[in-house]
């Protein structure tokens, strides 16, 4: 049920943001073609109003009305939180739209698997929505057995390669941590209530951070030297908001702001011969160490 709600939320957002400004009858018209009208006619009066506080409490999406029209629209600031989580979902919903009325080359399509979406996203959006504490088993890569009866207060979530995470306060440390949702196991919600602190932003919190390791450190200037054709992928997906180029001949020099995190080290491996980290030392050392432990691996035989 959960997840039908939330399929109802994407549809609203995306009917809305397609038309601009839309009636009630031009909206229940279609609500009675879509797939979760589930034979309705319409949208009931109280029904449309709680699902309007509903997405506007999970995605800080408002769909206002304009009394002189009696038409409803979505106002948004360019780049608020609010418009990028309005076009994340018109791009889901288009995207499951185009795939639903494919079928028939199923076989010739291949799609990344976001596991973590499936079980524990609704549950987590939920417990986000209403400030209420979480406890659930945590299954870490690094260990064999589970941390059982992890509790936390969830702060935000984050989508990150095709894994969905959660931030929050953890109740026995008072730490902040974050949990990959496809690790988790047994969720509760708890009737426990928190309250939200103003240093709960998601964009403050991983302005520094590549990824999602936030707590190595402090932020440093970093500055890679990257061939012409490597370049052009920078350019188009940019490793970091705070990239900025330098174009020389031959070559462009990219500068950073970033935390020098595991996962940041890896990402630079990844383009291989193609860039050359020009500095800090100490990301340097990071980067040899690497591919030195890698290259043992190979002994001459």
């Amino acid at each position: 049920m959960a997840r039908d709600l939330l399929n109802r939320y994407i549809w609203i957002v995306d009917t809305v943001k397609r038309f601009g400004r839309i009636s009630r009858k031009e909206l229940d018209r279609r609500w009675a073609n879509s797939p979760y009208s589930n034979g309705e006619t319409r949208i009931p009066r109280r029904t449309f109003y709680n699902y309007r506080q509903a997405i506007e409490e999970l995605f800080s999406v408002t769909i206002l009305c304009d009394p002189t029209t009696y038409e409803y629209y979505i106002e948004e600031e360019p780049g608020s939180a609010g418009e990028q989580i309005t076009n994340w979902l018109l791009n889901a919903s288009a995207t499951s739209n185009v795939l639903q009325g494919s079928r028939e080359i199923a076989s010739r399509i291949m799609l990344e698997d976001v596991p973590s979406a499936r079980e524990h996203l609704s549950g987590m959006m939920e417990a986000l929505r209403d400030c209420r504490a979480v406890t659930f088993d945590y299954h870490p890569y690094s260990r064999v057995n589970p941390n059982r009866g992890v509790e936390i207060e969830p702060w935000f979530l984050r989508i990150y390669r095709q894994i969905w995470y959660v931030t929050g306060k953890e109740t026995s440390s008072g730490k902040v941590k974050t949990y990959a949702l496809d690790r988790i196991s047994d969720l509760k919600i708890l009737p426990r209530t928190f309250p939200l602190p103003p240093t709960a932003d998601p964009k403050s919190y991983f302005k520094d951070a590549y990824g999602i390791m936030v707590d190595q450190g402090e932020a440093r200037e970093v500055v890679l030297r990257v061939d012409p054709r490597q370049a052009k992928y920078l350019r188009a997906l940019p490793l970091h908001h705070s990239q900025q180029e330098e174009i020389n001949d031959g070559y462009s020099r990219f500068t950073y702001r970033v935390r020098l995190t595991g996962d940041f080290v890896a990402e630079i491996i990844s383009m291989g011969s193609q860039v050359v980290v020009e500095s800090p030392r100490e990301l340097r050392a990071m980067v040899v160490t690497r591919l030195r432990d890698a290259l043992a691996n190979y002994p001459d035989r």
